[in-house]
């Protein structure tokens, strides 16, 4: 017990004496305030390293030395993840030897482990050269649409191991550049939209393509995408029902979407004018037709009635006439009746 006690007394005053230890204290003050400087001066640095980035690129491609600009944003972003680990595994080192770790068996172990993951990461070294020759043949940069395994969208990083690709409904993509075999680039040529307006087959060809020419004028400056006047090729099929007539439009990468948008707006707002035309037109025929067949039958009443009135005004004449005549077939009959001397009979 007694031993117990004296080695508990012991580690207390041990305890007591580093705690109590100004030196020890002060060691541990001035390493902190070290980390702390070191710390702010490595975030400071790296920010500098990205401005010197930034600039050098836009120096370089106002003077034609970067000719596509389409890599910069892309080159840049690699340069500057590429500073930032550098910067960072420095950083680290520098606090180790603050905590008086010895750096050169810590970098001789580090040398021989990343060695041994060396040769057994091999789909980590094939992600960083096939992003180092994405980047070098320019497949695509940053703001490129592409579509590659399955997945299409936006570009967001290129990356040392991975490309980010933000989908058109607003996922992320994330893809080892090892895996990216076959890419297709949507935003390194113009565009070509295709339009198939169905028509019904009563309706004369001549008079749609007329139509739709004169829809699409202008189209060029009412949505900058489309490139040259659309092209109306003619009917693409036909059915016993209706034809379809196809129209094609150059426009600018990626903007296939929005011109056919465009078109096929502009074509609809062209074949409700012409029906409201035509339907105005049937109800101004239609009208007049009644119109016509209103007035032809108050003329034949107004005939009637006027055929009426002149027979109305004819019968008393006849009446008279036909007394006329009685009487002059009576005094005919009563005069040869006297002539041959008989009386006459009253017929």
């Amino acid at each position: 017990m007694g031993q117990a006690v004296d080695q508990a007394v012991q580690f207390k005053d041990k305890v007591w004496n580093w705690l109590t230890d100004a030196d020890m204290w002060a060691n541990v003050l001035f390493s902190g305030l070290r980390i702390i400087f070191i710390f702010i001066l490595t975030r400071i640095i790296i920010r500098v390293v990205y401005r010197i980035i930034d600039r050098s690129l836009e120096r370089k491609t106002s003077r034609g030395l970067l000719a596509n600009t389409r890599r910069l944003s892309t080159v840049g972003e690699l340069l500057k993840n590429t500073v930032t680990i550098v910067c960072n595994f420095i950083m680290i080192l520098i606090i180790l030897s603050e905590f008086h770790f010895e750096l050169g068996p810590l970098l001789a172990s580090a040398s021989v482990l990343g060695l041994a993951i060396g040769f057994g990461a091999q789909s980590l070294v094939k992600d960083v050269i096939t992003g180092f020759f994405i980047i070098l043949e320019d497949q695509f940069a940053v703001g490129d649409v592409i579509s590659t395994g399955g997945f299409k969208g936006t570009v967001e990083v290129i990356g040392l191991r991975t490309t980010k690709i933000l989908g058109s409904s607003g996922e992320i993509y994330i893809i080892p550049n090892g895996t990216i075999a076959n890419v297709t680039n949507f935003s390194m040529a113009n565009a070509l939209a295709i339009v198939d307006v169905p028509v019904k087959i009563e309706r004369s060809l001549e008079e749609t393509l007329g139509l739709i020419r004169q829809a699409l004028q202008g189209i060029e400056e009412r949505n900058q995408n489309v490139v040259a006047f659309p092209n109306v090729l003619g009917i693409q099929s036909m059915t016993t029902s209706e034809y379809v007539v196809r129209v094609t439009a150059h426009t600018l990468p990626n903007m296939r979407e929005a011109a056919q948008r465009q078109i096929q707006s502009d074509i609809k707002k062209a074949l409700e004018q012409l029906e409201l035309r035509e339907a105005e037109r049937a109800a101004k025929e239609k009208a007049e037709a009644e119109g016509k067949a209103q007035a032809e039958v108050e003329a034949e009443a107004e005939a009637e009635a006027l055929a009426d009135k002149e027979a109305s005004l004819r019968k008393p004449e006849q009446q008279e006439a036909r007394r006329t005549a009685a009487t002059g077939i009576r005094e005919q009959a009563a005069g040869k009746v006297k002539e041959e001397g008989e009386e006459p009979d009253g017929t």
